[in-house]
C-alpha cells in the first residue's frame, strides 16, 4: 500500500476516534464513526485478494446500517425530548434502537456474524485495529449513555455473546477467526457490567486491548495464520511461543494472570447487584472459551513430533523480539498482583 495513503488512513482513524470521544452532540459523534469506517476500508482491502474485498464490503454494509440506526435513534430522541446531547437519552425507543446499533458496530451477538468473516479476510495488523481501536468509539457511546440504557437486553446479549462465541470457536482452525470469537466473548463480559459499573467495563476494555494486542503482534511476528502453522513455531522462536501460551491463558482468564482480574471483579459486582444467576452462567460459559484457548496454547507449545501437520519445520531465528511485544506480553501476565493499585486509580 502507498505510504501516503496509509498515513492518510491512519490520521483519519485517529481523527474519527478523537471526534467521537470528545463530542457531546449526536451528529458529531456519528460523523466521527463515519470517518472511522471510511478510513479502515482501504486497510482491509489493501491486499486486493477476493476475500479481502468481500471482507471490506461486508464491513461497510454492516457499519453503514449501524450508523443509520444511531442517527435514527438520536433523531427520535431529539423529536421526543428536544435534546441532541448524548447524555440526555431518555426516550425508551431510542435507547433500544441505540443498544441494537452499537451492538451491531461492536459485533455483539446476535449481530456478530460479520465480525469473524471480516477478520478472516484482512491481515493480522488490520485485524488488531478492528479488534481494539475500532471498538473504542462505540464503547465510549455505550459508557456515556449507560445510565439511560435498559439492562435486560444488555444482559441477554452478554450471555448470548459468551455462549455463541464459546460454541462457535470450538471447531475453528483459523487463528484470526478464533480471536474474533474471543473478542465477541470479551465484549459480552463488558456489556454485562456496563449499566452497573461503567468504570469496571472500561477497565475490562483496557486489559482486553493489552492482551489482544500482545497475541496479535506475537502471531504477526511469527507469521502464523492457522493451527497447523502454529504447531511448527516452537522450532522458530521457542521463547516467544512459550510467552504466547501464557498470554493466551491470560486471555482465557486463568489466575494468577492479568486476564483473571476483570472476570473476578465483574462476577463480584454482578453478585453485589443481585445478579448471581447471570454471573454463574457467564462463569460457566467462560469454560467454553477456555477450551479453544487451551487448544491454541497446546498447538503453540506442547505439540512435539510426530504430529499430523503438513508444514515443514521452520529455521530457528535469532531476530530480537520487538520491545512493544515484550512490554504487552509482560503486562498481560503480571498485573494481577498490583490489582489494588489499579482499582485505586480507576
Amino acid at each position: 500500500m502507498n505510504p501516503q495513503a496509509k498515513l492518510i488512513c491512519t490520521m483519519s482513524l485517529i481523527l474519527g476516534s478523537t471526534i467521537t470521544l470528545s463530542s457531546n452532540h449526536w451528529v458529531t459523534a456519528w460523523t466521527g464513526l463515519e470517518i472511522n469506517t471510511l478510513a479502515i476500508l482501504p486497510l482491509i482491502a489493501k491486499s486486493h485478494h477476493p476475500r479481502a474485498i468481500e471482507a471490506a464490503t461486508k464491513y461497510f454494509l454492516v457499519q453503514a446500517a449501524a450508523s443509520a440506526l444511531i442517527l435514527f435513534s438520536s433523531m427520535t430522541n431529539a423529536w421526543y425530548t428536544g435534546q441532541w446531547d448524548i447524555t440526555q437519552l431518555t426516550c425508551p425507543t431510542s435507547c433500544l434502537i441505540l443498544t441494537a446499533a452499537i451492538a451491531m458496530k461492536l459485533g455483539l451477538a446476535p449481530f456478530h456474524f460479520w465480525f469473524p468473516e471480516v477478520l478472516q479476510g484482512c491481515s493480522l495488523t488490520t485485524g488488531l485495529l478492528l479488534s481494539t481501536a475500532m471498538k473504542f468509539p462505540p464503547i465510549t457511546l455505550f459508557l456515556m449513555t449507560s445510565q439511560s440504557l435498559n439492562p435486560t437486553p444488555l444482559i441477554a446479549m452478554a450471555i448470548l455473546s459468551a455462549a455463541l462465541a464459546g460454541w462457535m470457536g470450538l471447531n475453528q482452525t483459523q487463528v484470526r477467526k478464533i480471536l474474533a470469537f474471543s473478542s465477541i466473548s470479551h465484549l459480552g463480559w463488558m456489556t454485562a457490567i456496563l449499566v452497573y459499573s461503567p468504570k469496571l467495563a472500561l477497565l475490562n476494555f483496557y486489559l482486553y486491548v493489552v492482551m489482544t494486542a500482545a497475541v496479535f503482534l506475537t502471531l504477526n511476528s511469527i507469521k502464523t495464520l492457522n493451527l497447523s502453522m502454529l504447531m511448527t513455531t516452537w522450532t522458530k522462536t521457542p521463547a516467544l511461543s512459550a510467552v504466547l501460551m501464557l498470554t493466551l491463558l491470560s486471555l482465557a482468564g486463568l489466575p494468577p494472570l492479568t486476564g483473571f482480574l476483570p472476570k473476578w471483579l465483574i462476577i463480584q459486582e454482578l453478585t453485589k447487584q443481585s445478579m448471581a444467576p447471570a454471573a454463574t452462567i457467564m462463569a460457566l460459559l467462560s469454560l467454553l472459551n477456555l477450551f479453544f484457548y487451551l487448544r491454541l496454547a497446546y498447538c503453540a507449545t506442547i505439540t512435539l513430533p510426530p504430529h499430523s501437520t503438513n508444514h515443514m519445520k521452520r529455521w530457528h531465528i535469532n531476530k530480537p523480539v520487538s520491545p512493544l511485544v515484550a512490554i504487552l506480553t509482560s503486562t498481560s501476565l503480571i498485573l494481577l498482583p498490583i490489582s489494588p493499585m489499579i482499582l485505586a486509580i480507576v
